[in-house]
């Protein structure tokens, strides 16, 4: 089912939500965001299936390096597909382009393949599940 244009476009601004969160680790940001019992299969997960939250906080708690400079961020959703599944349940899928420097300061664009499940718990859209990978 076609998601109507309200619902389809704040589905993508929860998920470009997410992304900033992750990106700037905010953990506050991030568990506003999804449910406890999130479940995920990533590349960080080498083919398991995580369930939880315990696995994500580990990096947003991993403390920075002191000495290195923040280097700008850009994320680009490309080619957006919302799918609204039922009243409660929407799943959002796209290409993530990252943009950022290399260690030589030149330009670098990193793709990846993101499938993510959105339900609404208590009148809010809560990040149930995600699929990320690697291109092949």
């Amino acid at each position: 089912m076609t998601a109507p244009a309200a619902v389809e476009a704040e589905l993508l601004d929860l998920s470009r939500q997410l992304l900033a969160a992750v990106t700037a680790g905010d953990w506050a940001a991030y568990r506003r965001l999804v449910a406890d019992d999130l479940t995920c299969f990533e590349p960080e997960a080498r083919g398991q299936l995580v369930a939880g939250l315990g696995f994500h906080e580990f990096y947003f708690r991993l403390p920075g390096d002191p000495g290195k400079t923040t280097r700008p961020v850009t994320t680009t959703l490309a080619s957006p597909v919302v799918r609204l599944l039922s009243e409660t349940v929407a799943l959002v899928a796209y290409v993530r382009l990252t943009q950022t420097l290399d260690e030589a300061g030149r330009p670098l664009a990193k793709p990846c393949e993101e499938t993510r499940l959105w339900q609404k718990i208590g009148g809010n859209w809560r990040h149930v599940h995600f699929h990320r990978s690697l291109p092949s």
